[in-house]
Protein backbone atom coordinates (compact mmCIF):
# COMPACT_ATOMS: atom_id res chain seq x y z
CA UNK A 1 0.00 0.00 0.00
CA UNK A 2 1.45 3.56 -0.73
CA UNK A 3 -0.91 5.95 0.88
CA UNK A 4 -4.75 4.67 0.60
CA UNK A 5 -3.94 2.86 -2.30
CA UNK A 6 -2.50 -0.58 -3.46
CA UNK A 7 1.11 -0.18 -5.10
CA UNK A 8 0.29 -2.29 -8.41
CA UNK A 9 -3.24 0.78 -8.74
CA UNK A 10 -1.55 3.91 -7.69
CA UNK A 11 1.48 2.87 -10.54
CA UNK A 12 -1.45 2.14 -13.17
CA UNK A 13 -2.85 5.63 -12.49
CA UNK A 14 -0.01 7.51 -13.15
CA UNK A 15 -0.11 6.79 -16.84
CA UNK A 16 -3.41 9.34 -16.60
CA UNK A 17 -1.32 13.07 -16.80
CA UNK A 18 -2.70 14.77 -13.95
CA UNK A 19 -2.22 11.83 -11.21
CA UNK A 20 1.45 11.73 -12.76
CA UNK A 21 2.38 14.65 -11.43
CA UNK A 22 -0.39 14.58 -8.26
CA UNK A 23 1.99 11.33 -7.46
CA UNK A 24 5.82 12.95 -8.34
CA UNK A 25 4.88 16.07 -5.85
CA UNK A 26 3.17 14.24 -2.83
CA UNK A 27 4.20 12.07 0.00
CA UNK A 28 4.15 9.18 0.34
CA UNK A 29 4.13 8.58 -3.36
CA UNK A 30 7.33 10.28 -4.16
CA UNK A 31 9.06 8.44 -2.19
CA UNK A 32 7.70 4.98 -3.68
CA UNK A 33 10.31 3.75 -6.55
CA UNK A 34 7.19 1.66 -8.23
CA UNK A 35 4.82 4.99 -8.00
CA UNK A 36 7.48 7.43 -9.05
CA UNK A 37 9.07 5.20 -11.98
CA UNK A 38 5.81 4.91 -13.60
CA UNK A 39 4.80 8.53 -13.14
CA UNK A 40 8.16 9.63 -15.20
CA UNK A 41 7.46 7.23 -17.62
CA UNK A 42 3.95 8.57 -18.70
CA UNK A 43 5.82 12.13 -18.39
CA UNK A 44 8.25 10.50 -21.01
CA UNK A 45 5.57 9.11 -22.96
CA UNK A 46 3.14 12.65 -23.01
CA UNK A 47 6.66 14.71 -24.48
CA UNK A 48 7.13 11.73 -26.77
CA UNK A 49 3.70 12.30 -28.21
CA UNK A 50 3.77 16.30 -28.06
CA UNK A 51 7.15 16.00 -30.30
CA UNK A 52 5.64 13.27 -32.76
CA UNK A 53 2.66 15.27 -32.96
CA UNK A 54 4.06 18.85 -33.29
CA UNK A 55 6.81 17.03 -35.94
CA UNK A 56 3.62 15.66 -37.69
CA UNK A 57 2.18 18.93 -37.92
CA UNK A 58 5.72 20.63 -39.64
CA UNK A 59 5.48 17.86 -41.99
CA UNK A 60 1.84 18.31 -43.05
CA UNK A 61 2.36 21.97 -42.82
CA UNK A 62 5.63 21.20 -45.45
CA UNK A 63 3.58 18.57 -47.73
CA UNK A 64 0.71 21.32 -47.91
CA UNK A 65 1.95 21.82 -51.79
CA UNK A 66 0.98 18.53 -52.94
CA UNK A 67 -2.99 18.54 -53.51
CA UNK A 68 -4.22 15.11 -53.16
CA UNK A 69 -2.04 12.84 -51.77
CA UNK A 70 0.31 14.56 -49.21
CA UNK A 71 -3.10 14.86 -46.85
CA UNK A 72 -4.55 11.66 -46.80
CA UNK A 73 -0.57 10.17 -46.33
CA UNK A 74 -0.23 12.40 -43.57
CA UNK A 75 -3.87 11.31 -42.62
CA UNK A 76 -2.93 7.45 -42.75
CA UNK A 77 0.42 8.52 -40.93
CA UNK A 78 -1.49 10.16 -37.98
CA UNK A 79 -3.76 7.09 -37.33
CA UNK A 80 -1.04 4.75 -37.45
CA UNK A 81 1.18 7.03 -34.95
CA UNK A 82 -2.35 7.46 -32.81
CA UNK A 83 -2.84 4.14 -32.30
CA UNK A 84 0.32 2.72 -31.68
CA UNK A 85 0.32 5.46 -28.78
CA UNK A 86 -2.54 4.30 -27.73
CA UNK A 87 -1.57 0.80 -27.93
CA UNK A 88 1.98 1.67 -25.89
CA UNK A 89 -0.12 3.17 -23.50
CA UNK A 90 -2.61 0.36 -22.64
CA UNK A 91 0.23 -1.99 -22.47
CA UNK A 92 1.76 0.47 -19.92
CA UNK A 93 -1.36 0.54 -17.43
CA UNK A 94 -1.88 -3.25 -17.77
CA UNK A 95 1.59 -3.96 -16.75
CA UNK A 96 1.66 -1.39 -14.02
CA UNK A 97 -1.91 -3.34 -12.68
CA UNK A 98 0.15 -6.38 -12.69
CA UNK A 99 2.80 -5.07 -10.24
CA UNK A 100 5.51 -5.08 -13.04
CA UNK A 101 7.81 -2.28 -13.98
CA UNK A 102 7.94 -2.45 -18.32
CA UNK A 103 10.78 -0.40 -19.25
CA UNK A 104 10.41 1.65 -22.65
CA UNK A 105 13.80 1.70 -24.23
CA UNK A 106 14.68 5.71 -24.09
CA UNK A 107 11.96 7.03 -21.95
CA UNK A 108 12.54 3.87 -19.24
CA UNK A 109 15.95 4.46 -18.88
CA UNK A 110 15.10 8.27 -18.28
CA UNK A 111 12.38 7.39 -15.38
CA UNK A 112 14.85 4.64 -14.03
CA UNK A 113 17.83 7.82 -13.69
CA UNK A 114 14.55 9.65 -11.86
CA UNK A 115 13.91 6.88 -9.16
CA UNK A 116 15.44 6.75 -5.63
CA UNK A 117 17.89 4.08 -5.33
CA UNK A 118 15.72 3.18 -1.50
Amino acid sequence: MVGILPENLAGALAYFLLPAVFFLLVEPYNKNRFVRFHSFQCLGVCLAGVVVGASLRVVGFLLFFIPVVAPLLLLLVSMVVGLAFFAVWVVLVLKALQGEKFKLPLIGDFAERHTPAG
